[in-house]
């Protein structure tokens, strides 16, 4: 029940957010028992951020929710892996790019609660 969102300052091609979705589905399975038969993804682009008090730059803010426990070690892969596929697609620097992990022992889907 992995679901990931990107909000990005940049503009977000077709071509792109397919390439983006492909990826991220490959991706998720570095966490244990997640794949991309249940993964949810979402992007905003055009996005008003700032960091570091300026918005010149590309800059994105990633935010990956997971039904379960947390898992330090393979969130510290994912976050080396989606850092390498927001570089590689939107070119955006791996020191302007944020990534929150939430996981939660509640997930609701179908209309009742896991």
């Amino acid at each position: 029940m992995p679901f990931i969102n990107s909000k990005v300052s940049v503009k977000i091609t077709e071509d792109q957010e397919k390439e983006l979705k492909k990826q991220l589905g490959q991706a998720i399975s570095l966490i244990p028992g997640k794949s991309e038969n249940w993964l949810m993804t979402g992007f905003e682009d055009n996005y008003h951020l700032y960091f570091r008090g300026d918005n010149s730059e590309p800059i994105a803010f990633i935010e990956v929710s997971i039904y379960g426990t947390p898992n330090k070690s393979a969130f510290a892969k994912l976050t080396a892996k989606i850092t390498e596929i927001f570089v590689s697609v939107l070119g955006i620097a791996p020191d302007h790019i944020y990534i929150k992990y939430s996981a939660t022992p509640d997930w609701g889907w179908h209309g009742s609660n896991f």
